[in-house]
């Protein structure tokens, strides 16, 4: 009877912990903050950025209320929770967005444990603000509680960035091109910084393979931050003094929208305990990269002397840090991480780089970040370089710090302390895709199709997802699967860990699986959030799933697609003494419709208009086809000047003519455009717009067989202001100001 009694309690008891209901309400509203000398645009929940940390314990209910404020919608998703698929949080896939002024409850079981986050997944609003830790704790009796880790103190940490433009304005910046953000961070590689460093060789091997200049970044940003500040101390923690000997828990999130950060600590060795909220087998390094959206749990500890011991985070491409010092006392500094070589980097590029754009297979035999492929930009490996390009020595004569010698995570050293194989029974679907990507017009694709091309994957409930992974392009990509954990194949057999996030290496190959065992439509994609607004996405739906959230998800669907594929606008005017000239131009993924202006300031120089609509052809898109629309005038009459290199004449007094053509890229980044118009005339061209000549010059020209030329310089000032000269056949030298947006 007293057994059957206490069995009764101790069932009441877990029920009741089971149905407790978390609830949290959050008002998200604009806001404008001031973090680099301007008051710019944000947006907070409940008045902070990053929003508030929401914590819950295994066997709790979420009940979160989401105010919108805004002006436009907003949607909030809880990455790496196990939950329904109609509350995951993507717009147009698993719900409709929250309009402006409305409220929406997201409610779901927690099942699980470990550090996550959450983020809009709304535009662009995750890069001004929307960003908070997510954490589920175990249950003290959960079998997998482990003392000495998950009894520590613990501190919810999350990284993100911060720039003072507009989000959208950096998403059009890197779909023009614009080498702004280069300038910014000293990363142009020109010609005159090829020469003094003796890598002239390199630099033209480089752009004879129709490449641009080596990065491992894409965008300048103005801060960085650990849980909204760049710099913060961490003394004590619920009330208790950190002291000497202490070992404390970070639990550590990359909000931020692009950037990767090493993680170092002033005081000795990082033990990693959890990615991406799954424990690992405690594993120690000197330091580790934390990808776009990925977690790690990491135990730190407070040496005997009481300093405060710094924890950085410093962005990939070294630009930027933020520090959290540890402990009471004087701050101990980990000091700051050396420029990066890009000329080793673009040497690396080169050799890894054929002809016809695809990398070197030697890709089948990389994974698992063992073999960091822009590990020879890093001074601290490789050794330091003067001016000169050649490497620096410590006073012993050694080398400086070599790859054994820094002890640096890689996904082959985690080890799940649980069995993680899936059910041998199950049947298993092998799927493959290869990432690929455009820099010189940043698209970002798998397979070389952008969401919008592509249709949603069907997958039967139960079954299990092989997928193996190649990233073909020059960038890392930061893989994230909604609403399961996958198992990373790493050589640790029956112990291979579970993440929701593989971040891949150029030229690696990484497969993971996992048990598609709830319904529903879920993403899986590219977290660069300027990647994934680029097209790197694609849809798994697992069986036909109703979502009550969505009545026609074909339409939703086809929302999403064109959320992928937005378009974009660019625009350049130089205002000169011998006239005006500029351009213009609208483009997607593939398609674009440019317009050429040159309008001189007499009637004798006239006007000439120019327009193409283009569909950019083959994964490098280095061939655009077009239909073209010329409309001139010029008060010049018709002399042997205007017979063309084949001898044939052209009345330019006024003329209107279409044509067809086609647009290639060359090695050396040539642009050669030819063209027939309807009346038989033929017109090739060979231009170039962008030469590096110094960080901040750049020089171009144009000629054609119309027997036309112009050679120009430009002097960058800003990312919106240049001062140009140039020379045209037509209309003479000219000096003035150039503006672009």
């Amino acid at each position: 009877m007293l057994l059957s009694l206490t069995a009764l309690v101790f069932f009441v008891t877990q029920n009741a912990v089971a149905q407790k209901v978390v609830h949290y309400d959050l008002y998200v509203k604009d806001t404008l903050v001031n973090y680099v000398g301007k008051q710019k645009r944000a947006i907070a929940v409940n008045g902070q950025i990053p929003m508030p940390t929401l914590q819950f314990t295994e066997g709790d209910t979420a009940e979160i209320v989401v105010h919108n404020l805004l002006n436009e919608n907003t949607s909030l998703h809880w990455h790496g929770v196990f939950l329904p698929n109609k509350e995951d949080g993507v717009p147009f896939l698993t719900q409709m967005p929250i309009k402006p002024g409305t409220t929406y409850t997201y409610r779901f079981p927690i099942i699980q444990n470990g550090t996550h986050w959450y983020h809009s997944h709304s535009g662009l609003q995750e890069q001004i603000g929307m960003h908070g830790s997510f954490i589920m704790n175990k249950r003290p009796d959960d079998p997998t509680f482990r003392k000495g880790i998950d009894d520590l103190p613990t501190v919810p940490v999350i990284l993100s960035e911060w720039t003072n433009l507009n989000p959208k304005n950096v998403e059009r910046m890197l779909s023009n091109a614009s080498d702004w953000f280069a300038i910014k961070k000293g990363a142009t590689q020109s010609y005159a910084e090829a020469i003094r460093r003796g890598k002239l060789k390199t630099k033209l091997t480089n752009e004879w393979k129709r490449m641009m200049a080596m990065d491992v970044s894409d965008v300048y940003y103005d801060q960085v931050q650990t849980n909204g500040a760049q710099i913060a101390d961490l003394k004590r923690i619920g009330g208790r003094t950190l002291k000497g000997g202490d070992k404390v828990r970070l639990r550590i999130a990359n909000g931020g929208a692009s950037s990767y950060f090493w993680l170092r600590y002033a005081g000795g060795k990082i033990t990693v305990v959890g990615s991406d909220g799954n424990d690992v087998e405690p594993v120690e390094v000197d330091r580790l990269i934390v990808a776009v959206s990925e977690t790690y749990d990491i135990l730190l500890t407070i040496p005997e002397d009481g300093k405060a011991y710094e924890f950085m985070a410093t962005t990939e491409d070294r630009t930027q840090s933020t520090s959290y010092f540890i402990g009471n006392g004087a701050r101990q500094q980990v000091g700051p991480m050396p420029r990066l070589k890009y000329f080793e980097g673009m040497k690396m590029m080169n050799d890894m780089m054929k002809m016809n754009g695809d990398l070197d297979d030697m890709g089948m035999r990389m994974s698992l970040n063992q073999m960091d492929m822009n590990a020879v930009m890093y001074p601290e490996i490789t050794g330091e370089e003067d001016t000169k390009g050649q490497m620096k020595m410590k006073e012993n004569g050694d080398h400086q710090d070599t790859q054994g010698s820094i002890v640096t995570l890689n996904y082959a050293m985690l080890k799940s302390p649980l069995n993680t194989t899936l059910p041998k029974e199950a049947p298993v679907k092998d799927l493959k895709f290869t990432l690929t990507g455009n820099m010189n017009r940043y698209v970002w694709s798998m397979d070389n199709k952008v969401l919008a091309e592509s249709d949603k994957i069907p997958v039967k409930k139960g079954e299990v997802l092989r997928i193996t992974l190649y990233n073909n392009s020059m960038m890392r990509h930061p893989i994230h699967l909604h609403g399961f954990d996958f198992r990373i194949l790493n050589g640790q057999g029956s112990n291979a860990p579970l993440k929701n996030v593989v971040d891949i290496m150029p030229m690696e190959t990484d497969t993971i699986e996992f048990l598609a065992n709830t319904e529903g439509d879920w993403f899986f994609h590219c977290h660069i959030l300027y990647h994934m607004m680029a097209g790197m996405n694609r849809v798994f739906t697992v069986d036909d799933y109703k979502n009550p959230n969505l009545p026609d998800k074909e339409m939703a669907y086809k929302m999403l697609q064109r959320e992928s594929n937005m378009i974009h606008v660019m625009a350049q005017n130089d205002f000169a003494t011998n006239g005006n000239d500029g351009e213009a131009m609208l483009m997607n993924a593939r398609w674009n419709l440019g317009t050429e202006w040159r309008l001189g300031y007499s009637a004798m120089h006239g006007y000439e208009v120019e327009t193409h609509l283009g569909r950019f052809l083959g994964k490098n898109q280095w061939y655009m086809p077009f239909v073209g629309f010329d409309w001139r005038y010029r008060k010049m009459g018709r002399d042997e000047h205007e017979k063309n290199m084949f001898g044939q004449a052209n009345k330019k007094d006024s003329r209107t003519a279409v044509s067809l053509g086609m647009m290639s890229t060359l090695p050396m980044l040539l642009n050669l455009q030819g063209e027939i118009y309807h009346d038989g005339i033929v017109r090739l061209s060979l231009m170039r717009e962008d030469i590096p000549v110094s960080r901040r010059l750049r020089a171009g020209f144009m000629l054609n067989t119309d027997k036309e030329y112009m050679v120009d310089m430009r002097y960058i000032f800003t990312r919106n202001l240049s001062i140009r000269t140039h020379y045209d056949s037509d209309m003479g030298f000219g000096a003035g100001l150039s503006l672009n947006y």
